[in-house]
């Protein structure tokens, strides 16, 4: 059995060897238009929409497809097809003695159709009179298809036998791939720019918030990923990225559902015209409107959309569209000179072909034949025009045409040869437009923005509002003019797309746990940070010496803080160090006038004098520390101070030990008092107070007080202090005044008793607790945080103490002097003296 199978496949392969016949499967497929030439240029247009499909019962051979619903669109582009030939053939200067012909298929919107047409301009409709195959492409291009999934299926099929082709609407990105796709050119742009173009339109009406549903095939997935890709880019969140097909119903009923639930209140729409009128009918079922779309150049000027209800859904939509260009003479060409020279059942003896012409598929075409007000609106017409001059163009060079001697004739052109003229074809047409392909095989990207708008008779019109044209610089590629733009459902306000409203300054973006970038809460700026700028997403910190202001949005110099002479504190302050100066100078005027009354002779009057001068200089020493710090105030207020408080406590010091020496004095047989008489007193005094005056010295030579800005305790403020520079002389300052406070204190608790009528050291006991009490209180309240009320407390203890000494020591006397003066005798004050 295997030598039998073997046997009859050699004989097979030998007699294929033998005679290579090329056999035609099923009936061939002829161009809807056509017209032989030298060199010929074929095309495949969807000039009818729908392709009817014949009975399939197997029981007989099925009859050729049928289509209908004409598109005017593409039937406009085969016209403009033949109008670019019949110009070049007349043309002296461009293919002088070559004609071009040119062979259309009709591709009725079908993948099959499409495929069968492709094969058929490939191979042509008949064989060869050898009936062989001559491995020669009867077409020299083609031009199409008007889709960009039609597009790669012809590229991919005519790629491997280098035939050119080049699309006139064809814009998926895709198709720039050199490697997929290297004898593809297309007179449009990539849709690369215009899926750019629609993210920085959406970006320059500032919304941040969109929706987007395109087509599922390849001009709608291309083009919306680089659309994502770069509404990512710019910050634009796209809450649904959603797609239909036109043969899937229940895929647009779930498109419509998303759009129904969402809340952003724009669309991108990457749709060809055949989506986008099924998205049409559907919003407009389910009443949805208020939505602002945003097109392409695929739908954006779709004459087909334009319906009763349309502007209810699309009024006001903004996109990106083919330029439109006006083709000197073709207005007039399609309502005579085609249907009279060209088009097949007007002449057919005129038009024979070397088939039978069934007209019976012409009859539909035959509506338009005096209709052509849609010709200045047509956009992509312009792009086969530029398509046919470019092979034209490119064959002129091949074919070394020259002037004045033609073209030489006998050439054998191969695809591929076009396919490299057509790299270098640099050239101007008619428009002025001049037509060139870059290294993707494509042109420049120049699009129009269109506005959906109203005229005064109520039709839509598709107005010019604006452009794109990547061959300018940068800065200049993108102008609208707002103002002309109707918005969506005719509204002359512009519609609001955010997922949150934009954060204003004072506040900086917090992310929404879960949700896109665009999705956020404004949370205020902390205390000392600002943010001036809407929308911003961190809060600067205001530097060292500036803090926010109320609203956060502005850092102010902080608030200075120091005990000013102009505050109410101040004020009071200042009342009494002056109120306890003016008292004690007017005691010391009452005992200076008094001076030889016992009361004061009994009480060292030269010690009592010093007192109160140094009590004066406690008052006084008070008003140092008010008012703005400087380098004079620090040193002068802590040793001012601290040497008028030794003073003073030397003097008392002193009191006490006279005090408790005279009484020593009275016992027989001593001898005491001659051991500190006034000289020791004064020379006591002068020692203890050159000692803080040495202590005051070596704090001032090594580390001296000095004004600081305290920035640490308080954010909002500026504390304003005096620094103690070396923190172990002040302590020492304060310790000394400390140590003879104590002492005094002690050796007046032990004279407390000692009899006499006016004994003055209880009055010094007293007085000396009292001191001691506010300095011991004063510490924990001046290592507390700095501030005004710091340096209030000092003070107070300062005046305090003062006041305490000037009245436990003094008043007493001056209440004898003025209320009491016949106590003021010796024998009254010595009267309980016992011996």
């Amino acid at each position: 059995m295997s030598v039998f199978l073997y046997t009859l496949l050699i004989f097979q392969l030998h007699t294929k060897a033998e005679k290579p016949l090329c056999q035609m499967m099923g009936d061939p497929k002829y161009p809807l238009l056509s017209k032989d030439g030298d060199v010929n240029i074929g095309a495949l247009f969807s000039v009818h929409s729908i392709e009817i499909l014949p009975s399939f019962k197997y029981t007989k051979k099925p009859q050729l497809l049928s289509c209908s619903s004409v598109s005017l669109r593409d039937f406009r582009m085969a016209q403009t097809m033949i109008f670019a030939i019949e110009e070049i053939n007349r043309s002296q200067s461009l293919l002088p003695n070559v004609s071009v012909g040119y062979r259309i298929y009709d591709t009725c919107g079908s993948r099959m159709s499409s495929m069968s047409a492709t094969m058929a301009l490939m191979n042509g409709p008949e064989f060869t009179a050898v009936d062989r195959c001559n491995g020669q492409s009867p077409i020299h291009a083609i031009i199409g298809e008007t889709e960009s999934s039609g597009t790669v299926i012809l590229s991919r099929t005519t790629g491997p036998f280098k035939i050119p082709v080049i699309s006139p609407s064809a814009s998926c990105e895709c198709l720039s791939n050199r490697k997929d796709y290297p004898s593809f050119f297309r007179t449009i742009a990539s849709d690369y720019h215009q899926s750019r173009a629609l993210a920085y339109i959406i970006k320059h009406f500032g919304w941040s918030w969109v929706g987007a549903v395109n087509t599922d095939n390849d001009y709608g997935n291309n083009g919306m990923t680089i659309f994502l890709n770069t509404a990512q880019e710019e910050g634009i969140c796209v809450e649904y990225s959603v797609k239909f097909y036109r043969t899937e119903p229940d895929k647009l009923q779930k498109v419509v559902d998303t759009i129904k639930k969402s809340t952003a209140k724009v669309i991108v729409a990457f749709l060809t015209s055949s989506e986008m009128y099924n998205l049409l009918e559907e919003l407009s079922i389910q009443n949805i409107t208020g939505l602002q779309m945003i097109g392409v150049e695929g739908w954006i000027t779709a004459k087909s959309l334009i319906t009763p209800n349309s502007f209810h859904v699309l009024g006001g939509s903004l996109g990106f569209a083919v330029r439109k260009n006006d083709i000197e003479g073709f207005a007039g060409y399609v309502i005579k000179a085609f249907w009279e020279t060209v088009f097949p059942c007007s002449q057919v003896e005129r038009n024979s072909f070397q088939y039978a012409v069934n007209c019976s598929i012409y009859q539909d075409l035959l509506l338009l034949k005096n209709y052509n007000e849609d010709v200045p609106e047509q956009r992509y017409s312009s792009n086969v025009y530029k398509a046919v001059y470019a092979v034209a163009h490119s064959l002129h060079n091949l074919l070394m045409c020259k002037k004045q001697a033609g073209c030489e004739k006998g050439l054998n052109i191969q695809p591929q040869q076009v396919v490299e003229a057509l790299k270098k074809v640099d050239f101007t047409v008619k428009m002025g437009d001049r037509v060139w392909f870059d290294s993707t095989g494509a042109t420049v990207a120049q699009y129009e923005v269109v506005n959906w708008q109203k005229d005064s008779n109520g039709s839509i019109q598709f107005k010019a509002v604006g452009y794109y044209d990547a061959s300018l610089p940068p800065d200049q590629r993108f102008v609208l003019n707002t103002q002309n733009i109707i918005w969506a459902g005719g509204q002359a306000e512009k519609p609001r797309s955010v997922c949150s409203d934009s954060c204003p300054p004072g506040t900086r973006k917090a992310a929404q746990k879960g949700r896109p970038v665009c999705c956020y809460d404004c949370i205020p700026c902390a205390e000392g940070e600002i943010s001036n700028e809407t929308d911003s997403n961190n809060c600067k910190q205001c530097p060292g010496e500036y803090w926010s202001n109320a609203e956060k949005n502005k850092c102010v110099l902080k608030a200075v803080e120091f005990l000013s002479f102009t505050e109410v504190m101040g004020i009071v302050l200042v009342f009494f160090s002056l109120f306890g100066a003016g008292l004690t100078v007017l005691m010391a005027i009452l005992f200076y006038s008094k001076k030889d009354t016992p009361i004061i002779k009994a009480n060292n009057s030269e010690l009592s004098f010093l007192l109160l001068f140094s009590l004066a200089l406690c008052f006084l020493c008070s008003l140092t520390f008010i008012g703005r710090p400087t380098e004079w105030s620090c040193v002068l207020r802590h040793t001012a101070f601290g040497i008028t408080f030794v003073l003073c406590i030397s003097c008392v010091l002193g009191k006490t030990i006279v005090v408790l020496m005279a009484f020593k004095a009275t016992l027989p047989g001593s001898n005491i008092i001659k051991w500190f008489g006034p000289a020791q007193q004064r020379l006591s005094v002068l020692a203890l107070t050159l000692i803080q005056v040495l202590i005051c010295v070596l704090w001032l030579k090594i580390s001296p007080p000095f004004p600081y800005k305290n920035l640490k305790y308080y954010n909002e403020k500026i504390v304003l202090e005096c620094s103690l520079g070396s923190t172990i002389g002040f302590w020492a300052l304060l310790g000394y005044i400390g140590l003879l406070a104590v002492l005094c204190f002690i050796l007046a608790f032990l004279a407390r008793k000692l009899p006499d009528n006016f004994n003055e050291a209880k009055f010094i006991t007293f007085s000396m607790l009292i001191f001691c009490a506010v300095w011991i209180t004063f510490i924990p309240s001046y290592v507390s945080p700095p501030g005004k009320f710091t340096v209030a407390v000092e003070i107070f203890a300062i005046l305090a103490s003062s006041f305490g000494l000037l009245f436990c020591i003094f008043v007493p006397k001056c209440y004898i002097i003025l209320c009491k003066p016949e106590q003021n005798t010796k024998q009254h004050l010595m009267g309980k003296v016992s011996i």
